[in-house]
Parts: C-alpha cells; sequence; structure tokens
C-alpha cells in the first residue's frame, strides 16, 4: 500500500509541484485558529496577507492553517463569520508558527444562515455539491417533537430527500439510504437512528461542524457511493466551565464542558434521554404501565495540547434503543463509537493527523413467550487506522494524502432459544473483510480565476476467512461450497477511484464549475423497507457481492448578489451505478443462512438538477430548494430485465425555509416541502381460491403512492441575557395544517363485499405541538 501511494499517486505530484515549491525563496506562517471565549478551533476561517493578490489560506478541519509568501513587510488578515476581523503588521523573514484568537462580535446585522462559512466560498471553493449547515440555525428550524435535528435539517435541501414521514433516513441523488457514509469524529455510524427513525443520533449540542459532500467528493472519503455526511464533535471549553441544556414535552438534555487544565485542555460530556416510557407508569392498563419505550445517546470528549506541535484528543458515542412489553418481547439496538487522535506538526508545511478509530452496532430481538421463547442478536464492528498528511507547498498548491486500513465484522443474525422453546436455534456464521485504501489529492490555483482539485484514491477490499463459503450461480444455483481457515482470503477487489473538480470564477460573484468522481462500496445494506429497522441486514463484499460503483459527473453554475446576501446555484448531473443489489421476488432476508441465495444483481442510473436560492442575511432569511429528477435500476430478474424506478425516485421534490426575526427577543420560523410519492407496486388483480384471496402484482414499483406535503411552524423566544445565565423558549407544530400524509397503503376484501377491493392508508402524524426549555450557565 505505501508504495501504491509513493509510486503512482504521491511522486508524480511531487514531480509537478517542484518547481512551484523552490522557484523563490519564500516563508511560511502557520498555526492555528480558536475562539477566544472557548478555545474551540474554527474550522474554514479565512487568512490572507492583505498585500498579495492571493486566494490566502483557510483553516482545515482542525483548525490549522500554512500560508507561504516571498520575504517581505505584510498585513495578517484573519476572518471568520460572525467574528471580529483581526489585522495586524508581521515581517516575514522566517518560518513562524502563532496561535490566533478570535472574538465573537456584532459585525453582522442580523444572523447568517450559513454562520460558519467565508464570505463567497460558494464561489472560490472548488467543491460541488457541498453544504456546511450552520448549527445556530438549527434552534429555528421546526421539526417534528421539537427536537433540533441534523438529519432532518438536511432533508430540506435540494438533492436529499427523506425515505419517510418524521423519518431521519434520506436518498441523496438516487443512492440508496445504505450509500450514505456517516461519520461521527471519523468514526462511521450504521443506523443513525433513535426510534425507527423519528430521532437522530446525533445530539446537536454537542455538534461543532457539519459537512454535507453531494457530489465531487475529496479524495480523503471513500466507502459509500452516494454521498458523505462529515460530523465533528465540539472540543470542550478550556476557559471556563459552562452548562446547557433543554427540556421538553417527550425528551431532555444536558451538556457540561469545561477546561482539564485552562488553555491546555478541555472536557465535553452530553447526554439526551427521552420519557416516554415514564408517562406509560400512569396508564391504568398493566400491559402498558410495564412496557419500554425510550432511548438515550451520550457524547464525551477530551482533548490535550502537549505542546505547541502536538494535541491529542478522546471522542465517544453511546447510544441505546429499548422497545419491548414486560415478560412478553424486548427489542434494543443501539451505536457505540470511539475515536483516539493526534494532531501532529511536523513543521510550517506539513501537518498529521493520526487516527484509530472503533464502531458497533448492535441489535437484540428477544422473546420471553413460553414454550415460544428466543434471542435474535446482530452486530456489525470495525476497528479502523487513518494517517491523513496536509502539505503545503504554496499559496498555489495545498496536497493531501493518506491511507487508511478497517478490519470489519458482521454477524448477521443468531438465534438462541432455550430447551423448552418450540422454536430452533441456529447460528449463521459471521464474516470478515479488510478494507484498505490510499489516496492523494492536490487542490490547485494554476491563476487567480481557475482552481482544480485533482486526486486518486485507490481502495481494496478482501473477504477472509474463517467461514464456509458458497459460490452461486446468476440462477441462484450452488456451485461450490468450501471451508476457509482464519485469515485466508476468499475473494479480493482492487478498485482505483479518480476524483476532479474545477472552478472556474467569472468574477467575484459568478463561477462556473464541473466534477467528476468515481466511488467504490463493500458494506451493503439488505431491507425491503423504506424506513430505517433495527432488523436491517449489513452484508460486505465476496465472491458473489462485487463492490458497487458509482460514476458521477455534474456540472453547475453559481451566482452571488453584490452584497453577498442572496447565494444561487443550479446543478446538473448524471450518476452512473454499477453491481447494484436488490432482493429477489419472494426473498426470505431474516434467519437465512446464506442470504446470498437470495440476491439479484444489476445496475442502476440517476440524473437531476438541483436549483438552490438562498438569502443569507437580513431580519428574513432562508432558502428554496427545488430537485428535478429520476432514478432507475435494471435488473435481469425484474421486470424482465428492463429499467424500472428504484423506490427513492421522485420527480419533484420543493423545501422552501424562512426565518424571520421579529425584534431581538422573538424569531418566528416555518418549512413548507412538497414531494412526489414514493415508487410502489400495487395489486391489479386477485382471484380466491378455497377463500383465501391471493393478489396479482404487475412489474415493481409500477405505481406511485400520493404526493406528500407538510407545513411546520416554528417560534423561538429569547429570555432576557444575564451575565452568566441565559434561556430560551422554542415552541413548534409539526403539519400545521394536518395533511394526512399516507405512511402504507394496504389493500383487503371490502367487508360488505368481497368482491370489490379496498386500500387501507396509514398516517403516522397529524398535528404535533412541541415546547422545549433550553437553557445555558
Amino acid at each position: 500500500m505505501y508504495k501504491i501511494i509513493f509510486y503512482y499517486l504521491l511522486l508524480p505530484t511531487l514531480v509537478l509541484l517542484a518547481p512551484a515549491a523552490f522557484a523563490q525563496k519564500n516563508y511560511t506562517i502557520s498555526g492555528t485558529v480558536r475562539d477566544a471565549g472557548t478555545g474551540e478551533t474554527l474550522i474554514g476561517a479565512t487568512v490572507k496577507l492583505q498585500e498579495l493578490r492571493q486566494n490566502g489560506a483557510v483553516t482545515n478541519s482542525y483548525g490549522f492553517f500554512s500560508l507561504t509568501a516571498p520575504d517581505g513587510d505584510f498585513t495578517l488578515v484573519i476572518s471568520y463569520i460572525g467574528y471580529e476581523t483581526i489585522s495586524q503588521p508581521i515581517r516575514l523573514n522566517k518560518n513562524s508558527l502563532v496561535n490566533i484568537l478570535l472574538t465573537g462580535g456584532n459585525t453582522l446585522k442580523e444572523v447568517a444562515i450559513n454562520g460558519n462559512s467565508r464570505k463567497n466560498e460558494n464561489i472560490t471553493n472548488p467543491e460541488m455539491g457541498v453544504t456546511r449547515l450552520d448549527l445556530k440555525q438549527l434552534n429555528n428550524v421546526p421539526v417534528i417533537f421539537g427536537e433540533k435535528d441534523v438529519l432532518k435539517t438536511i432533508q430540506l435541501l435540494p438533492g436529499v430527500k427523506s425515505t419517510g414521514d418524521g423519518n431521519t433516513g434520506f436518498y441523496v441523488r438516487g443512492g440508496g439510504s445504505d450509500q450514505n457514509l456517516i461519520l461521527l469524529d471519523e468514526a462511521v455510524v450504521y443506523n443513525a437512528s433513535h426510534l425507527f427513525g423519528f430521532f437522530s443520533t446525533f445530539n446537536s449540542d454537542a455538534i461543532k461542524d457539519v459537512s454535507l459532500y453531494k457530489g465531487g467528493m475529496p479524495a480523503q472519503y471513500g466507502g459509500r457511493l452516494s454521498s458523505v455526511l462529515d460530523i465533528k464533535m465540539l472540543d470542550g471549553n478550556d476557559k471556563q466551565y459552562t452548562i446547557q441544556g433543554g427540556i421538553g414535552l417527550i425528551a431532555s438534555r444536558l451538556k457540561v464542558e469545561g477546561p482539564i487544565v485552562k488553555n491546555k485542555g478541555s472536557f465535553m460530556i452530553s447526554a439526551r434521554r427521552t420519557y416516554a416510557d415514564l408517562f406509560l407508569k400512569l396508564s391504568p392498563d398493566s400491559t402498558t404501565r410495564n412496557a419500554s419505550l425510550y432511548f438515550y445517546d451520550i457524547n464525551a470528549k477530551v482533548n490535550y495540547h502537549l505542546d505547541d506541535r502536538n494535541t491529542i484528543y478522546l471522542s465517544g458515542y453511546f447510544g441505546k434503543d429499548v422497545l419491548g412489553l414486560k415478560n412478553s418481547f424486548e427489542t434494543n439496538w443501539g451505536n457505540q463509537t470511539a475515536t483516539l487522535r493526534l494532531n501532529h506538526i511536523f513543521n510550517s508545511k506539513l501537518f498529521l493527523n493520526t487516527s484509530v478509530i472503533y464502531s458497533d452496532y448492535n441489535f437484540v430481538v428477544q422473546s420471553f413467550s413460553t414454550n415460544n421463547d428466543f434471542k435474535v442478536t446482530s452486530k456489525i464492528r470495525d476497528f479502523n487506522l487513518k494517517e491523513d498528511f496536509e502539505y503545503f507547498f504554496s499559496y498555489k498548491n495545498t496536497l493531501h494524502f493518506g491511507i487508511n486500513v478497517t478490519h470489519h465484522l458482521i454477524s448477521p443474525g443468531d438465534i438462541s432459544t432455550s430447551q423448552t422453546s418450540s422454536i430452533n436455534g441456529q447460528a449463521i456464521q459471521s464474516r470478515n473483510g479488510i478494507e484498505s485504501s490510499a489516496y492523494v489529492s492536490d487542490e490547485w490555483h494554476p491563476t487567480d480565476k481557475l482552481t482544480i482539485l485533482y486526486g486518486l484514491r485507490v481502495s481494496s477490499f478482501s473477504l477472509i476467512g474463517p467461514g464456509k463459503i458458497t459460490t452461486y450461480a446468476p440462477d441462484n444455483t450452488i456451485i461450490s461450497s468450501a471451508d476457509y481457515a482464519s485469515g485466508k482470503v476468499v475473494k479480493s477487489y482492487l478498485n482505483p477511484e479518480p476524483r476532479i473538480s474545477v472552478s472556474y470564477t467569472l468574477n467575484e460573484l459568478n463561477a462556473i464549475k464541473a466534477s467528476f468522481n468515481r466511488n467504490t462500496q463493500n458494506i451493503h445494506l439488505i431491507s425491503n423497507s423504506t424506513a430505517s429497522s433495527p432488523t436491517d441486514l449489513y452484508v460486505m463484499s465476496s465472491n458473489n457481492i462485487k463492490p458497487g460503483i458509482a460514476d458521477q459527473a455534474s456540472v453547475g453554475f453559481f451566482k452571488n448578489s453584490a452584497n453577498s446576501q442572496y447565494e444561487f446555484s443550479a446543478e446538473v448531473y448524471y450518476k452512473w451505478l454499477q453491481n447494484q443489489i436488490d432482493y429477489k421476488n419472494g426473498a426470505q432476508l431474516i434467519a437465512s443462512q446464506d442470504v446470498e441465495s437470495q440476491l439479484v444483481y444489476g445496475q442502476g442510473r440517476a440524473y437531476g438538477l438541483e436549483i438552490f436560492l438562498k438569502k443569507k442575511y437580513g431580519k428574513f432569511n432562508g432558502w428554496i430548494g427545488y430537485t428535478l429528477s429520476k432514478t432507475e435500476n435494471r435488473f435481469d430478474a425484474i421486470n424482465n430485465g428492463n429499467y424500472f424506478a428504484a423506490r427513492q425516485d421522485r420527480t419533484h421534490d420543493i423545501s422552501v425555509v424562512g426565518i424571520y426575526k421579529i425584534t431581538n427577543r422573538w424569531t418566528l420560523s416555518s418549512t413548507f416541502v412538497y414531494g412526489t410519492g414514493n415508487a410502489v407496486t400495487y395489486p391489479h388483480g386477485k382471484y380466491t381460491i378455497g377463500g383465501l384471496t391471493t393478489y396479482y402484482y404487475p412489474d415493481r414499483n409500477s405505481d406511485r403512492m400520493p404526493p406528500y406535503s407538510r407545513l411546520d411552524l416554528g417560534a423561538t423566544f429569547e429570555g432576557k441575557q444575564h451575565k452568566k445565565f441565559h434561556s430560551s423558549w422554542t415552541f413548534g407544530l409539526y403539519n400545521a395544517y394536518n395533511r394526512k400524509n399516507p405512511y402504507t397503503i394496504t389493500f383487503q376484501n371490502k367487508e360488505n363485499d368481497p368482491t370489490r377491493t379496498e386500500a387501507v392508508e396509514t398516517s403516522l402524524f397529524g398535528r404535533i405541538p412541541s415546547v422545549t426549555y433550553n437553557f445555558t450557565y
């Protein structure tokens, strides 16, 4: 792997960059930009030398920057939206390392929609299909149950579609829900939902930064076909102790942070729990009183600055859902992650982040019924080592390169029973795999107007023993079966993944961008439900299942108003999907000894237009997003080998978000969404044999659910500002006009006339009011 990255990836780039690096005698100023009040590193802050006509530097994901220029006297300018800009004279006659503190100020008249973005970033950034959320804005966007929710907020962006009413699952540019790489402090989160998708696993109080990549993904990301949702937790306040929390109708949360050693280390711990189960205990019905219905999650992080060049971080997430009836059944599932990270600054130009990562998702389904008791357990567990380097050649070139090695373990579902149970126990063998990658990319500014971000990722995957491995023919008949010892390689795949994004700035307010990227995926989700379920089944690439491959090309136009108050973009994309997986007709996915015998393989395509208009500042701000798209799949064994609409195919999606600041204390907000109904399969006929009705189904996904629409309203009231205490009230009304959006539609014989069929529509939510009290001390 090291030879691959050096000889084929890194060496050619170094040869190209060498002349620029040594053309003249330059010096470098580097360092970290932090919040003066909390010590948090600031991601995306702009650092530039005022006298030079160049783009300057931008702090990376850890707040680090490096800026190289010729010997001379300059004015160093550091800016970050929502903070006071610093300007200070410097004499650049040697390499120097500095730490910069920015103070939050009132430089903006009103709250910005993207408070953490640079001015005109959408024009100057070469990346396409990238959105960085302002977490302060989440306080004002109304969502179900009144809980601030990252996943429900990104569903309001063009190109992102919800998997269902109130659900945190999402589709991006035609990809399946499992084709989104969701990272929390670099750890993969496999099931990012609580209570079957009505809450996300991410407590917004603990989050520092959220970036969504829909296309043009940088080479350091890989492993999924459609998108990357990169979420970073807060480091913790290293200046003073603070307490923050909220009390709602269905859940409460609390966050505590403060210094371990002032200005050198800090901690953050945030916890959240629902308490619907406490209200159930008030029921007069004994069954209801003994029911379990809750989830909890805990985010924790500590960091310590060993010296000016080394900082160590340790973070973790622990969450669990419990649903059940005492002495009847119980279902519980949860995620655990841990990330140990070391940031090391070799010198003013070379930065390294080393990460050791653990990720675990598991679920348990248990029945306590007499003579029918059973317990089903399943898990997916990863151990991951990453090395990510950044080398800052000059203001024209920034080089990223690194390696990543992950060990996957998937246990699809063991069934254990007692000796008196009528259900047979079953042990389904686990699967092990090694996934590794090497990448290199360069952000090159050949001219003031042209920026090229190009790179290559090389990924490999190996299925390894122990286990009995069966090879199937296309018609699912067995070709061969063999036992493999522990560590023995069963099947290996090697895939190159080229990435390139090009941005041409017409002027400071207009830009044209284009990108192409290839992604591969080796961990696949098998499910026949649109909703997130704890029983979703994960499989890895094997001798039967090939890695999924997606090639995406996109082009877009980006425009800002003269004062950058308005942003507009229009992007067109086309995605080719290879080695897609679906279940065959009549497949048995649960408790199958070999689920690969139940699968079919094919290809897909997705294409569309995304339009985005955003007002960033002023008393009234918000955005309008529109998506026109088509997503189709083709499998030889389904619909006679013809293309058919994927279940996530929706022609039109519209979202409107408005936030109006009436006074300094009152803010009103609303969201409106409309979407074409999901593709489904309805029965087109029926016949009766022996009193039993059997329905005839036509081609898969040849019908549509009714269109979906919803209006949500919200209001936030800020309490009086005290020296050490601040509070607010958040009010919400989900589905304000009480639209009965269908969640499922089933078919049955009409009670008084069995020859006729009636459709039964089930809706989950009508109007849902919410109120939350928030406080910070």
